[in-house]
């Protein structure tokens, strides 16, 4: 996988400072490894302080909706948390200023595939359409794995009403905080075996992906792939995880 360019200096989390590193990025790259592998590699979107700094939310139930050990619904092994509204100021930007740069995209995955869904130019406005449907539980979350952990292959969704690409971000150091753990895909294409692509991560690297569905184009047209993704056993350490999802719950 192609990574994209590095973003600029940190100097603080505000709306200005996060939508200037967002848009350090090459988005036409990024597109184009989206629409051709089904997810692509955001470098360095964190630094680790700021890695550190969420890690250390999750000891702290205030800041979280519900607590899910994976165990109990045949996840996969490892826990999770959804967080409250309002959202921490950094993933709540991050939220915001990332959902612009996939929506076009997903637009034209949308009316490729013969879906009605579009979805407007912010994530404001698309969030009014969530809670218009119901969906009113916000989905961003942070995901926690032991030795022994992971997390069976999976799609985020959550009513109605789905954005379809979202985003991982690292959060822990491979080879120093956890060994194994490595982020996986699955592409199904009809009448074919599946395609899997294993993403490696550094800390405060994100990766953006296909969350159900995106099409590819064949020989003879364009097809519909079905997408799911999940973490492998993690073999050492702790690993951390902070997922952005753009559509909320019911």
């Amino acid at each position: 996988m192609k990574t994209t360019s590095t973003v600029p200096e940190r100097s603080g989390v505000t709306k200005t400072s996060v939508e200037a590193r967002v848009a350090g990025y090459d988005w036409t790259a990024v597109s184009e490894e989206l629409n051709g592998h089904g997810c692509a590699a955001l470098p360095g979107l964190l630094s680790p302080e700021e890695c550190r700094a969420l890690s250390s939310l999750y000891s702290d139930e205030t800041h979280f909706r519900s607590h899910v050990v994976m165990a109990r619904h045949g996840f996969g092994k490892g826990e999770y948390r959804y967080f409250n509204y309002p959202l921490p100021d950094l993933l709540g930007g991050l939220r915001t200023a990332l959902y612009p740069r996939f929506a076009g995209l997903a637009n034209r995955w949308n009316a490729t595939m013969g879906f009605d869904q579009r979805y407007p130019d912010t994530h404001a406005d698309y969030l009014v359409l969530c809670h218009g449907a119901g969906q009113n539980r916000p989905t961003p979350l942070l995901l926690q794995y032991s030795p022994g952990d992971f997390n069976c292959l999976h799609q985020d969704l959550y009513g109605e009403l789905v954005f379809p690409i979202q985003v991982a971000i690292l959060l822990s150091e491979p080879d120093k905080d956890f060994t194994g753990g490595e982020f996986c895909m699955t592409e199904q294409r009809p009448r074919m075996q599946s395609r899997v692509e294993v993403v490696s991560l550094r800390q405060g690297d994100a990766v953006a992906f296909a969350v159900h569905s995106r099409p590819v184009q064949g020989t003879k047209g364009t097809y519909r792939v079905n997408m799911r993704h999940g973490v492998s056993r993690v073999r050492s350490g702790i690993r951390h995880t902070a997922g952005i999802i753009f559509h909320d719950a019911k």
